[in-house]
């Protein structure tokens, strides 16, 4: 066989011209990508700058915040402080004045009853009078000074909290009644109580001022009745409450009942100083509770006050 013969078409040089075109595409598109990094790296850079600068601001506000927080906090631990002074100031005032004016308030409940006793039978009927006025206004005065005095205490005792049975306390606190009540008919209705985490001596002291005014705004009953129990509560806390079937009062004054010298009916109705139930929630507010009432005119009343639990441990049932 003879060698293999080349034709024309193969012997032709090859066409560069596609070539050339792939390269200035090619240097294009470099040209594009290396703008559009650019461009990138700018957007990059701006977006990295306005973060810096927002996280700048954001924590110089932080710092003003915190600033201003403990500006804040200072300031309440000035004015807690004040009024802490204040409080103690006028608590201890408020102490020696009525401590002061038993003396003489002593002195003159002796001497009318001396003028009473001896010129008595002297004295014409209307001259009788005015000394008993004066010797029930002195007694009355006296009972005001005891509670204001009482009240003081309160607020200047030392809390001793242990674990209290409310079951033998209510018991203890109901024998306290037994001499007053024996002449009346009174139903007493008495639940099961929990234990409490509080000091005793203290809430025994709410418990009588609350019994105490059962007792007196059912006078008037022919056939009273007094219930104490546990109420339905949040978590947290146990809810006392006693109630009857006396008085009652006008619920749109209920927010008044607490407040220091406060009454809701005259003296002529129901005696008292009204001083009782600012102790009762002087006291129940220290042990970090609330007080309210519930009642209706002529219908009765239900008080209720509220120990904080301890860790979810005592205060249960």
């Amino acid at each position: 066989m003879g060698a293999k013969q080349t034709t024309a078409a193969e012997k032709q040089p090859p066409d560069l011209s596609g070539g050339h075109v792939n390269v200035t595409a090619m240097n294009e598109a470099l040209i594009i990508g290396s703008v559009r990094q650019h461009e990138l790296t700018e957007a990059a850079d701006w977006a990295n700058t306005q973060l810096q600068r927002e996280i700048q601001e954001h924590e110089q506000a932080e710092d003003e915040i915190r600033r201003l927080n403990l500006e804040l906090e200072q300031r309440v631990a000035e004015r807690t402080v004040e009024l802490q002074a204040a409080n103690e100031e006028m608590e201890a005032f408020s102490y020696s004045v009525a401590h002061d004016l038993r003396a003489p308030l002593r002195h003159v409940m002796a001497f009318v009853e001396l003028l009473q006793k001896d010129a008595g039978p002297s004295l014409s009927e209307i001259n009788c009078e005015h000394l008993t006025t004066i010797l029930r206004a002195t007694k009355r005065m006296g009972d005001l000074i005891d509670d204001l005095l009482a009240f003081s205490r309160v607020g200047r005792a030392e809390m001793q909290k242990t674990e209290c049975d409310l079951n033998q306390l209510v018991q203890e606190t109901l024998r306290d009644f037994q001499a007053d009540t024996k002449e009346r008919k009174i139903v007493w209705e008495i639940h099961p109580l929990p234990s409490v985490r509080a000091d005793c001596s203290l809430l025994r002291l709410v418990l009588v001022n609350l019994i105490s005014n059962a007792v007196k705004f059912t006078g008037n009953r022919t056939a009273a009745k007094i219930e104490i129990g546990c109420a339905p509560a949040e978590k947290g806390e146990t809810v006392i409450f006693i109630r009857d079937n006396g008085a009652g009062f006008d619920p749109e004054y209920a927010e008044k009942l607490f407040g220091v010298f406060q009454r809701l009916h005259s003296r002529d109705e129901f005696e008292g100083t009204g001083i009782g139930l600012a102790n009762v929630q002087r006291i129940i507010k220290r042990h970090g509770g609330r007080v309210w009432a519930e009642g209706v005119l002529n219908s009765g009343a239900t008080f209720y006050f509220s120990i904080p639990k301890q860790n979810g441990g005592v205060n249960g049932h």
